[in-house]
């Protein structure tokens, strides 16, 4: 291979973890079975590593006396909480699929994702935020679900059609556990996370044990961990950078999961990196600038931070010299990767020299590949801009029941691609320099347009939509939307809004709403959204 292309292969060395999810937390209870590992401080939970294995296996056990079978999927609809975690570690040990369920969906979206994967069972929350989840599901009912047969809520409260939390768990059959657990196999797919795509309705993206237990791992490596440490993780656990680069980081380096609240508050953070005296702490880009910018910062002792990850969207340079100075994190390090890949394929080292950890997203991971390709499919010479590609153990299984999808992101060779443009320097550092789709980051959050414009498209007065994204201070993004209406009928921004409320993520509602008589277009006649993005961007800076 020549070094002049665009192409790095990581280091094959430590080899890859070759067993389950379930079999991780025997080992972490084996090594440490009186260290700290999981702290829920809004639930005032402190449980060891023997503990949450303790909580994992009754969890378990009451699933598969449920009837529950090796390969059955199992939602969890929940905001952050020390049961997310067991849910994690008790699925995994049954054979179970977990199917993580975005906190802030809506009614359409619950129901498409449950039936999409053909959720058998669901753990919920009772509530989120404005969120009424046995109200929304009692709403969907039998006829609209049709293959979910259980539903447990969390917390102590009985809800008629629901299993209590603490009514699932039962004592466990050691030998019933093992003999399930001889079953499964460390490719056996484990994990259904959704991830949108430019065109249509969220893709289900099946990950492995291999993938997503490798990947933890090989992240926790990268920044150090050890049981010594302690994590703080106000990113959500839906979502790979939680559940995998929090959880299962810490389970595979004996490191504590510290979770300072439901969602993500700068107070709570920082209250619990005090208290807790986290040595790390994670968050995208707006998660960091606003825990820098809370009025009493400068109160909190946040010396005991050594590390961190900040992924999720591109990085400011000034936020990360900031996090580095004022949080104490001299070895913060920044990751690239997407749902598909576990998530993360390229991460900064925390000695790697302070240029390229504020301005790249690192170099390539441990037993993966990665390449730049133009458009002809062929990789790039060093510094070129093309599309950034990765290959190895952490590329998923594909999208569930989806293969056209599939093969669309997957290509023949097994690299999967990104949709993002990226370049590769000399010593084989990634830049992320822009996106060939379309797709929004809102704080850390993917938001793909086409999905919106056919919500919207559901409204009777709406003939046509355009979403877009336009800069943000606070999030990078927004969302923006241009929308006709039907010959004879009107609409109002307040129309679209009232539409959305309810029925989409509240992230993915537009912010900015023109109701306009045409759209720019191409001699073709295709929508051109980076000129209706640059007009909304002058008229937004004019106003």
């Amino acid at each position: 291979m020549s070094t002049n292309l665009s192409h790095s292969i990581g280091d094959t060395e430590p080899p890859l973890l070759e067993y389950t999810i379930g079999e991780a937390l025997d080992r972490a209870a084996a090594a440490w079975p009186d260290s700290l590992a999981l702290v829920s401080r809004h639930q005032g939970i402190r449980w060891t590593w023997a503990e949450l294995n303790a909580q994992a296996n009754r969890i378990a056990a009451g699933l598969l006396a449920r009837g529950f079978q090796k390969g059955d999927r199992i939602g969890i609809w929940s905001p952050n909480c020390a049961e997310w975690a067991v849910t994690q570690f008790a699925t995994a040990k049954a054979g179970l699929i977990l199917v993580t369920i975005n906190p802030a969906y809506r009614l359409s979206e619950v129901e498409y994702a449950l039936n999409k994967v053909g959720c058998v069972g669901l753990i919920t929350a009772v509530a989120f935020k404005t969120s009424d989840y046995v109200g929304m599901l009692r709403e969907l009912g039998p006829a609209r679900l049709p293959s979910l047969r259980l539903m447990v809520t969390l917390g102590e409260a009985a809800h008629e059609g629901f299993v209590r939390w603490d009514d699932l768990a039962i004592a466990p059959d050691a030998g019933k556990l093992a003999e399930v657990a001889a079953t499964l196999d460390r490719n056996d797919a484990i994990n259904i996370q959704f991830t949108s795509g430019t065109t249509g309705f969220p893709k289900g993206a099946a990950l492995t044990h291999r993938n997503i237990l490798n990947n933890g791992y090989f992240t926790g490596r990268t920044i150090k961990l050890s049981p010594a440490d302690r994590v703080c993780i106000p990113v959500p656990l839906y979502h790979c950078f939680g559940m995998v680069l929090g959880n299962l980081a810490c389970l595979t380096s004996g490191a504590a999961m510290v979770f300072p609240g439901e969602a993500f508050d700068a107070r709570l953070a920082l209250e619990a990196v005090e208290a807790e005296g986290c040595t790390a702490l994670y968050g995208v880009p707006t998660m960091f600038i606003t825990i820098l910018n809370h009025p009493d910062f400068a109160r909190f002792n946040v010396s005991t931070l050594r590390t961190g990850i900040m992924a999720g969207s591109p990085c400011p340079i000034t936020t990360m010299r900031e996090v580095i100075s004022k949080l104490n994190m001299s070895e913060v390090t920044i990751g690239y990767g997407m749902t598909e890949t576990s998530p993360l394929t390229t991460q900064t080292a925390t000695d790697d020299p302070l240029e390229e950890r504020v301005s790249t997203v690192g170099r390539v991971h441990p037993h993966a590949e990665a390449r730049i390709v133009g458009p002809d499919g062929n990789t790039l010479p060093r510094g070129e801009q093309g599309e950034y590609c990765a290959r190895g153990y952490a590329v998923m299984l594909g999208y569930w029941d989806d293969p056209e999808k599939t093969a669309e992101a997957i290509d023949s060779e097994g690299w999967m691609h990104s949709g993002d443009l990226a370049t590769m320097d000399e010593n084989g550092y990634v830049r992320i320099t822009g996106r060939i789709k379309d797709m929004i980051i809102r704080g850390g959050e993917n938001i793909y347009p086409r999905e919106i414009e056919e919500f919207l498209l559901s409204h009777p007065a709406i003939a046509d939509a355009q979403v877009f994204g336009v800069p943000d201070e606070k999030f990078g993004e927004e969302v923006c939307c241009w929308v006709i209406a039907k010959a004879g009928a009107s609409i109002e921004a307040a129309d679209v809004v009232a539409h959305c409320k309810g029925q989409i993520a509240h992230y993915k509602v537009p912010r900015h709403i023109r109701v306009v008589e045409a759209f720019a277009m191409t001699v073709t006649g295709k929508a051109q959204k980076f000129e209706m993005r640059k007009i909304m961007e002058a008229e937004l800076k004019a106003s």
